[in-house]
């Protein structure tokens, strides 16, 4: 009995190598393909010096613009007219604000109790006064003695009149023989004589006038002169009351209520609300680029308001140098003494540059080497950069535009020519 075909099977060698040349096609093929696929990576990877993970560098397209060079730093709201009031004399002083206190310009301050400065008021209106009497005299006098000379002109031309009627009858009766000669030439004298008298009347009429007016004048001279003197002194004692120069809040007493002072001693200081400036502080290094005009902005609340540089401090402190920023238009509402700000001052302005955002790359390859991105390989490249901004920088040569290349820390690489990002 047969139990199975087993017997009669025989093993053939070109069946079997058929078989196993089935399995073995499939897998070289899927082979060959993933070493096309792979061909590339491992192009790159056999060109590139070191390698890193593309996700650890930031990379940035060159592009060309304006390049806005500019720096930022940070200011604090000062009041830009804070007056303070001076003790205009020597007296006890007596305050009617506290500080804090707003107050309305014109209103009373302190007032400041002056006995020296009241009795001098007193002698130099007396002066004003008995100048004032001596002035009246003057003009009664000069009047009493413009009359009195005038009169004697007035009667100087009427004996000049009778001398010239008696010498009119002396004619007529010395040509009717009636009288002798020597009756003649007395009426001729009396003519002179009443001539000359008449003459001098005038000429002291002329010359009293003049004296007159002199001292008429003198005496309204130094009358005015003392008048000076008394309002001066009157206006001293009106500033005795000391009030607010502008509308604002009172920051400051210098000296406490019923106090003792003396001339120019501060008194108190009143803060102008309503008008502000930034105060800075700049880094050395910048300072020697700003100057008086400078153009900036300020930034309050994500909004940008223009303003400019007013001034620089002559002095360096602790290698800052203090500056003031005026707004050049209306200053935002809602600022405060104090209050903290970021301002940019813009140095220069270059239009259409090539440029790039700034990074680590600029201070780490100084300015001359840049990593240019090209098939996931970074190629190092010489360069040359221009000016700077707080966010870009200027390329002067090496690179074109919608290159791109990585900004962050290249001091990794250390000397490598190129590096695959992998």
């Amino acid at each position: 009995m047969i139990k199975d075909a087993s017997v009669m099977d025989r093993p053939i060698a070109q069946r079997r190598f058929l078989h196993r040349v089935r399995f073995i096609g499939p897998a070289a093929i899927v082979a060959i393909l993933a070493a096309a696929a792979f061909l590339p990576s491992f192009s790159r990877w056999s060109r590139s010096e070191a390698s890193i993970d593309a996700s650890r560098v930031r990379i940035a397209e060159v592009v060309r613009g304006d390049l806005v060079r500019e720096f930022s730093v940070e200011g604090r709201i000062v009041a830009a007219f804070h007056p303070t009031s001076f003790s205009p004399a020597r007296g006890i002083v007596s305050i009617n604000v506290t500080a804090g206190q707003v107050v309305d310009e014109g209103d009373v301050l302190a007032s400041v109790s002056s006995p020296e400065l009241g009795s001098l008021v007193a002698q130099e209106e007396t002066t004003l006064t008995s100048l004032k009497s001596t002035d009246e005299r003057l003009r009664l006098e000069a009047r009493q003695n413009r009359l009195v000379n005038e009169q004697q002109v007035d009667l100087g031309r009427v004996e000049l009149a009778a001398a010239n009627r008696s010498l009119e009858r002396a004619e007529k009766l010395y040509e009717l023989g009636l009288t002798n000669e020597i009756d003649l030439e007395s009426a001729r004298d009396s003519v002179v004589v009443a001539s000359l008298i008449l003459k001098q009347a005038e000429q002291r009429v002329e010359f009293g006038s003049g004296i007159l007016i002199f001292e008429l004048d003198s005496a309204r001279q130094q009358l005015e002169r003392q008048q000076l003197v008394v309002d001066e002194l009157e206006r001293r004692v009106e500033a005795l009351t000391i009030r607010a120069p502008v509308a604002g809040l009172v920051s400051r007493l210098h000296v406490e209520d019923r106090q003792a002072v003396n001339t120019n001693d501060p008194l108190i200081t009143v803060v102008d609300l309503s008008a502000y400036e930034v105060e800075i502080a700049i880094a050395e290094s910048y300072s020697n680029e700003i100057d008086p005009g400078t153009e900036a902005v300020i930034s309050k609340d994500g909004i940008e308001y223009p303003a400019h540089v007013l001034s620089i401090s002559p002095e360096v402190e602790g290698s800052r140098v203090k500056g003031r920023v005026a707004f050049t238009g209306k200053a935002p509402d809602g600022l405060r003494q104090n209050q903290r700000v970021i301002a940019r001052l813009i140095l220069e302005t270059r239009p259409d540059v090539l440029k790039v955002a700034r990074g680590p790359f600029l201070e780490d390859g100084g300015g001359r080497v840049a990593f240019v991105i090209d098939d996931e390989i970074a190629f190092k490249r010489p360069i040359l950069t221009g000016s700077t901004s707080i966010s870009e920088v200027e390329i002067v040569s090496g690179l074109e535009i919608g290159d791109r290349i990585i900004i962050s820390d290249i001091a990794r690489f250390e000397d490598a020519e190129n590096v695959l990002l992998r």
